[in-house]
């Protein structure tokens, strides 16, 4: 499951084969610092924006092939070559993070989609481009994947988005259910509330198991991590459920036990 600060990321665990960690790691730090710019301490949107525009020209330099100026890109520059990794995948992890300094709510769930086309699908489309298995079938499934991997994400963080200024819940559906953006400041999880993250956890639960091939056709380690990832997210969605949506007093995580499940469930599958 995701890790560590920059969400919907495995970290070159130790699934991870030894030889693609370091490329991992090199996407990780630019996801990582492009995160803190967007949501990080207390600078002007105008300043964080500009800061995010450094990194694109930084990525501009590394697709001209001249040497980027900070360390950071030039370790990003050298497994980019290495690997031949897309570029565009890289501009739309930035694009969403500065999606993220300017926009705080998002009309409809296609509105949503569109974010997290940018804001999550790159990081599979990069993994499988590193795996060598960037198919038309496979990046289908890893999209699926990786956007219920970040509504998964911010169900789990509603109250945290919220006390940043953002809200993830379609506006449409909120008030299709008649919750309120007052309700959401207060925490309170009433039936209007449990029913409208139901209908969200089903959605994200219907779409990992359309992308759930992929631990298949993935073999090796880096299936059973991926199978990992895929029980770890809907094991989360599970816990939501189990605390009636109320994840303003009951924030779920994956504790000791439930990794012993999920790869109970995921490693028979291996070879």
């Amino acid at each position: 499951m995701p890790v560590d600060h920059y969400e919907n990321f495995p970290v070159a665990s130790v699934l991870m084969p030894k030889r693609l960690r370091k490329p991992v790691a090199a996407i990780y730090h630019f996801a990582r610092a492009a995160d803190d710019i967007a949501d990080e301490g207390d600078l002007p949107n105008q300043e964080r924006l500009r800061q995010l525009d450094e990194f694109r020209a930084e990525l501009a330099r590394i697709e001209r092939k001249e040497q980027p100026l900070t360390p950071l890109f030039q370790n990003l520059s050298v497994e980019i070559r290495k690997h031949a990794l897309p570029m565009q995948p890289l501009y739309d992890l930035l694009n969403a993070f500065s999606q993220d300094v300017i926009k705080k709510r998002y009309s409809d769930f296609a509105d949503l989609l569109d974010y997290c086309h940018r804001s999550a699908n790159p990081v599979g489309n990069l993994l499988l481009h590193l795996y060598g298995k960037a198919t038309p079938v496979n990046i289908a499934y890893s999209d699926a994947i990786c956007t219920s991997l970040q509504l998964i994400n911010f169900w789990q963080d509603v109250a945290k988005d919220y006390a940043i200024g953002r809200i993830y819940l379609p506006q449409d559906e909120i008030k299709q259910y008649g919750v309120s953006e007052e309700q959401i400041a207060q925490g309170i999880a009433d039936k209007a509330w449990s029913k409208l993250m139901q209908f969200q956890v089903d959605r994200a639960r219907a779409m990992m198991i359309y992308g759930a091939p992929l631990g298949s056709i993935l073999t090796g380690r880096i299936g059973l991590e991926m199978r990992m990832i895929i029980a770890g997210g809907l094991r989360i969605l599970d816990k939501l459920e189990n605390v009636q949506h109320d994840m303003f007093r009951k924030r779920p995580v994956l504790k000791p036990f439930d990794w012993v499940i999920m790869l109970a469930k995921s490693a028979p599958f291996i070879f």
